[in-house]
């Protein structure tokens, strides 16, 4: 997608304070952090959100949710909330799917 942010910084266009990349996933810092550690992991390949997947994506999201705690544990995070967005009713605001790896300090409940 030529127009997506995170599209372009997998490209190398925008440049991303990386900490974990492989043949599939990109994972970098928050720009806006809402918490002590604020990650986003991304599939390397466009998908919009969760209702943009199907059954052909079960192996790369099987592997994406096997990466998080590989990714926190790298961070020095004990315990963390993981987070997705999913269409614009559920506050995605950039529509290229992505998680949410948040730790620090104790977050607040829900």
């Amino acid at each position: 997608m030529s127009d997506c942010i995170f599209c372009k910084i997998v490209a190398g266009q925008i440049p991303a304070s990386k900490v974990y990349e492989d043949s599939d996933f990109l994972a970098f810092r928050d720009i806006a952090p809402k918490a002590d550690t604020h990650l986003l992991l991304i599939p390397k390949r466009h998908i919009v959100n969760l209702n943009d997947i199907n059954a052909a994506d079960e192996a790369l999201l099987g592997r994406l949710l096997l990466t998080i705690p590989n990714i926190a544990a790298a961070e020095g995070l004990a315990g963390y909330r993981t987070i997705t967005n999913t269409g614009v009713e559920g506050g995605q605001e950039v529509f290229h799917m992505h998680f949410h790896i948040l730790g620090g300090d104790q977050l607040p409940g829900f």
